[in-house]
């Protein structure tokens, strides 16, 4: 473990970021001054000059005399989709982490968490998982799909951000994409453009009742312990046609350096969760009428697959 990775501070992330949470950002996209900035967001003055000085010097800013506004750069990386350096508000999500992480001393001691209950968390989440997964979803969707027909139907369980939704469809399938309300309220229009069926409900409830050749699940198993797991698979297995694939991407404890790592940072985000091992997935699956249960990486993803082999029954049985 090399000193200098171990004593590095994110501070240019924690900088940007707390100018985002407090509407800098926002306000910054017009030419301001330092004090007209602080009143107007009923901040103390110091504190908004000290970290101006820091957004200029990291490049975010741009000044001319006393006047500031957002680096044309920055402009583009937070607000124009179409430029090379988009990242939209992706990197708040990092940002939301490491805010939960500094809390760990607390977790160890009472094995709770205060959330924040920002609703703007939420896109920010969804901007993360889209940043993180768009360059690679092409390639695992063609894995998944490989030969199949045109119009597979495919149920992609907590696929709100559309990244894999928007993969498959590209291919011919023919998408369901559940998610929580609030998810969908906010990906509904680029679902509808797309193509895709955007369902609002809880997973762990129901699952929509058409049969289905391929669930995914992306990034889904690991925000549970094993209680919800097994009903999951169990649902999952009711919403597939008899022969129908389960494919599960996650990190899997035992086969992946950083899913320890990882199953950390769930003891932080979720009531539940964690890293699983592939036993674990492979008891879990077979207990729900699953076989022919296999590991993959594809995309710098671990994918588990298996087959379902029960015979179609009611969702809600």
């Amino acid at each position: 473990m090399a000193e200098n990775k171990l004593m590095a501070l994110p501070q240019e992330l924690l900088i940007l970021g707390a100018a985002v949470k407090t509407g800098m950002v926002e306000a910054l996209r017009r030419n301001t001054t330092s004090s007209a900035l602080a009143k107007e967001l009923n901040l103390n003055p110091r504190a908004v000059w000290v970290v101006l000085e820091a957004l200029a010097d990291l490049g975010y800013v741009t000044r001319q005399g006393d006047t500031v506004v957002l680096s044309e750069e920055t402009q583009k990386m937070i607000y124009d989709p179409q430029a090379p350096n988009y990242l939209g508000f992706a990197f708040m999500h990092r940002y939301n982490l490491i805010r939960s992480w500094v809390q760990l001393p607390e977790v160890l001691s009472n094995g709770q968490l205060t959330r924040d209950q920002d609703p703007e968390n939420t896109r920010y989440f969804m901007e993360g998982m889209r940043h993180g997964a768009e360059k690679g979803a092409p390639i695992i969707a063609e894995f998944l799909l490989g030969d199949s027909v045109k119009g597979t139907r495919v149920l992609d369980i907590g696929g709100g951000p559309l990244i894999y939704g928007s993969a498959f469809t590209a291919l011919g399938a023919k998408v369901t994409v559940l998610d929580l309300p609030p998810v969908v309220k906010l990906m509904q229009a680029k679902a509808d453009k797309a193509g895709i069926t955007l369902i609002p409900g809880d997973f762990n409830r129901s699952l929509p009742p058409d049969p289905f050749d391929l669930a995914h699940l992306g990034n889904i198993c690991h925000i549970f312990g094993e209680a919800e797991n097994r009903e999951l698979f169990r649902k999952v297995g009711k919403a597939l046609v008899p022969g129908g694939r389960i494919a599960i991407i996650d990190m899997v404890r035992g086969t992946n350096s950083f899913a320890a790592v990882f199953g950390v940072n769930m003891l932080l985000n979720t009531a539940n969760g964690g890293t699983w091992t592939l036993e674990q997935y492979t008891d879990w699956l077979t207990g729900a009428d699953f076989e022919d249960v296999k590991l993959h990486e594809a995309a710098g993803r671990q994918i588990i697959t298996a087959t379902y082999k029960g015979a179609g029954q009611t969702l809600n049985s």
